[in-house]
């Protein structure tokens, strides 16, 4: 199975959970912006959860498919249309060979994700198939996907069309109400960082009570945050070290930038809080000029948000699993 991309996206690029191990040679892990829209769409999929897959943004590409597949979207909704009737996220979805996958409009969230029964096939470099830019390795030719470029399963397969019964697409009973296994408080929960003492008084109550908006300067590499400026008592230099996803640097000016899936292996910067793992896809699904705020939780309390998070997740996986038959049907 293949799918000819008919119109070119800002930026989609073919990811998975990421590449670890390797940040003491100064490769970060990137991966998924948000991995639990990517591990959703690829069980829908009938996949690993860590399978290749492709993350959109908005405008996404438009995608010609040149055989009958399974699909599933997961994340941002971004309007999805099959030959111009809308079809839901987080649901299994048979598509027609030569449908029209295109998306029309962002009605909420940042990153859109679509899974193919199989997975994208994909370069793994260091034991991911993550594109890394700045490199130009892993993914797709180590780039973001463009016109006339023709991604394609690992697991071809053979689709009986017969159940489309002439349509361009049917859904299948696998779907996922995926609103328990994000934030929706509408605060990002946090815990301090090594350097939230370097804050002032006013500082630190002033991060968790201000209403931050995403910069249009945030990329994948990180969020700058417009708002009130943070204030140290503290002026030398901070020897660099290592930050990770969710860290919260701030920088000279006193602004935030919360680290991304690209985020650099190291940083001078102050660390004063950092974005739990149960809330990282829910950041990751902030856009451009959206406001956010954040909450402080201690260290037991987000690592349990992050088990509870987990497990559910493994259930769900669990339960859709049992449901695959019903694909092989159709296979």
């Amino acid at each position: 199975m293949s799918a000819l991309i008919i119109k070119q996206g800002i930026l989609d690029t073919i990811q998975d959970n990421g590449r670890f191990g390797h940040q003491h040679n100064g490769i970060n892990p990137g991966g998924a912006m948000d991995t639990i829209a990517a591990s959703i769409a690829n069980i829908l999929a009938g996949n690993k959860r860590d399978a290749p897959i492709i993350e959109l943004h908005f405008p996404a590409a438009t995608f010609q498919f040149t055989t009958a597949c399974i699909i599933a979207l997961s994340g941002g909704d971004f309007a999805a249309a099959i030959n111009d009737e809308c079809i839901p996220l987080n649901t299994a979805v048979l598509v027609a060979k030569d449908a029209v996958l295109k998306f029309s409009k962002p009605v909420n969230g940042a990153r859109c994700y679509i899974a193919v029964s199989g997975g994208w096939k994909a370069f793994n470099w260091l034991n991911s198939y993550s594109t890394n830019l700045k490199i130009a390795l892993g993914g797709y030719h180590g780039r973001a996907l463009k016109k006339g470029d023709l991604p394609e399963s690992i697991l071809p397969g053979t689709i009986n069309e017969n159940i489309l019964a002439g349509k361009s697409f049917f859904l299948l009973n696998e779907t996922i109400d995926v609103r328990s296994l994000y934030n929706l408080s509408g605060k990002i929960r946090c815990t301090l960082g090594a350097e939230f003492s370097w804050l002032s008084k006013q500082a630190k109550q002033e991060l968790f009570e201000t209403e931050y908006t995403i910069s249009t300067k945030s990329d994948r590499m990180g969020f700058q945050l417009e708002g009130s400026l943070l204030h140290t008592i503290k002026t030398e230099s901070l020897r660099s070290s290592a930050v990770t996803k969710g860290t919260l640097q701030l920088l000279p000016s006193g602004k935030l930038i919360v680290l991304m899936a690209d985020h650099q292996t190291t940083g001078g910067y102050p660390k004063v809080a950092h974005v739990i793992n149960a809330d990282i896809s829910s950041m990751a699904q902030k856009a451009i000029n959206e406001k956010i705020e954040f909450s402080l939780v201690d260290l037991q309390e987000a690592e349990d948000l992050f088990v509870a998070q987990q497990h559910h997740l493994n259930n769900l996986e669990n339960k859709l699993h049992q449901q695959k038959l019903k694909h092989t049907n159709i296979l």
